[in-house]
């Protein structure tokens, strides 16, 4: 089996036709079947079984039963652990399809593997742009958001602006121009987006973790040593 890899680069918003529950007894029930349309652009050279990101989510084509539409199952676990579960008729959606080889990455590898979800908390414009200020459901996550990091919301990979831990947050910012190719820009406080953090913090951390039991050493020293080398990188990027 091939990794599933997406970039993060939202290639168009698609709209929620329809959406059946699945009573099939077979995988457990309580899935649903998702009609996506206005994705004529994307399905070209679509087939069954491909993988597509849809706000954020790998899912996997069931059915293209037109030019411009296609369905996609969601299992349970999936609607418990994402916002499409909110999904109504008519919702806009992100839409990107896995890269192939030849696929120019534009934004960071994003694996469609939502971690949680977050909440947003405000929305401040700021000239043409927009600051958004959000709260995980799981605050665990906080710990891979570092500040000029990527994070993806709903699929689309965004720089986080501004961290604080202290009090469960992160602030990213749209410009003009994503805001116009990103479902996300027209939520409003109270909303929830998914969110995928950077994979490459997770590999750090497990490997320098794995190295550290390994040699018998303390935690505390890894803490203290990363958190001087995050200061003096930002020393150099603010500089």
């Amino acid at each position: 089996m091939h990794h599933i890899m997406f970039t993060g680069i939202v290639e168009i918003v698609g709209t929620v036709s329809s959406l059946d529950p699945q009573d099939d007894s077979a995988s457990g029930g309580g899935g649903t079947s998702l009609t996506i349309s206005n994705a004529e652009e994307i399905l070209g050279d679509a087939h069954l079984g491909d993988s597509i990101s849809v706000n954020g989510t790998c899912l996997t084509i069931t059915e293209l039963p037109d030019k411009s539409s296609f369905k996609v199952g969601v299992a349970p676990e999936t609607l418990r652990r994402t916002s499409l579960g909110s999904l109504n008729k008519g919702s806009n959606v992100n839409l990107e399809r896995a890269v192939s080889a030849s696929t120019r990455m534009g934004g960071h590898f994003v694996q469609g593997h939502v971690d949680t979800t977050a909440e947003i908390v405000s929305v401040t414009p700021d000239g043409n742009a927009l600051t958004f200020r959000l709260k995980p459901r799981d605050p665990r996550v906080l710990r891979y958001v570092v500040e000029k990091g990527y994070i993806t919301l709903d699929g689309a990979s965004l720089t986080v602006t501004r961290v604080s831990d202290d009090e469960g947050w992160w602030e990213v910012m749209l410009i003009a121009y994503t805001q116009e190719r990103v479902v996300t820009a027209a939520k409003k406080p109270g909303e929830d987006v998914n969110v995928e953090v950077d994979q490459v913090g997770k590999y750090v951390e497990k490997s320098v973790a794995g190295y550290f039991e390994g040699v018998g050493g303390d935690i505390a020293i890894l803490e203290k040593m990363v958190g001087r080398l995050v200061e003096k990188k930002l020393k150099e990027t603010t500089s």
